[in-house]
């Protein structure tokens, strides 16, 4: 059971009639809720100030995404709960969430209930994705997030600049080494990865993940 007399939300989302309506019914169910954000610099700046119990918050919102606020309010120490409460079902964005360890991950086709379900499992210190996603999804991005923790800092920095479409010998003159060293990295990031050989599937691969790569 949940004791709402000492919980605390923040809830940001830049959709107004969203945010308005999200504020409604959780105020409506007897929340606390002591800021709302229509922008993620806004929201960062509530987390700070307010230190809620929870953070409800939408993804893609204008200056800080939900994952960039999430991030910078950790590096500052928050003890704050976070919960994600997205459109997105996409793998890419689910490994985000692993890989920043967020408490929660709800999607807006949710119904009330299942947020209540989310707020009983994170205040105990667990971790909660929405019922709406398939076990196997989930499944699939742990092991995507596996793969990835396996590269080395260099092979992280190398697979960040090919997702923008720099060249072999782009890389190379950036990093000020050889082109034959920025291939070896390649080829172990592809082995690390799991990917076919092939002259373009690195790339290809990257360019489909890139908003996930450039977050490492």
């Amino acid at each position: 059971m949940i004791d709402k007399s000492s919980l605390t939300l923040v809830i940001a989302d830049d959709h107004p009639m969203l945010l308005s309506g999200l504020y409604d019914e959780m105020t409506r169910n007897g929340y606390n809720v002591v800021a709302k954000a229509n922008n993620g610099e806004l929201a960062l700046q509530a987390i700070l100030t307010e230190k809620p119990t929870i953070a409800l918050l939408d993804i893609d919102m204008p200056k800080l995404s939900g994952f960039e606020v999430i991030k910078q309010a950790k590096e500052k120490g928050t003890k704050t709960k976070f919960i994600i409460l997205s459109f997105h079902k996409e793998t890419e964005y689910v490994i985000q969430a692993k890989k920043l360890q967020i408490d929660g991950y709800l999607l807006k086709e949710d119904a009330f209930e299942e947020i209540e379900r989310c707020f009983e499992v994170v205040l105990n210190d667990g971790q909660y994705f929405s019922k709406s996603f398939a076990k196997a999804a989930l499944e699939d991005a742990s092991y995507e997030l596996q793969k990835l923790n396996l590269l080395t800092p260099s092979e992280v920095t190398i697979l960040k600049l090919v997702a923008q479409q720099k060249s072999t010998n782009d890389i190379a003159d950036t990093l000020c080494v050889s082109s034959r060293t920025v291939e070896k990295h390649r080829s172990n990031i592809i082995d690390k990865l799991v990917l076919e050989k092939g002259t373009n599937m690195l790339t290809n691969w990257a360019l489909v993940n890139k908003k996930l790569i450039l977050e490492l």
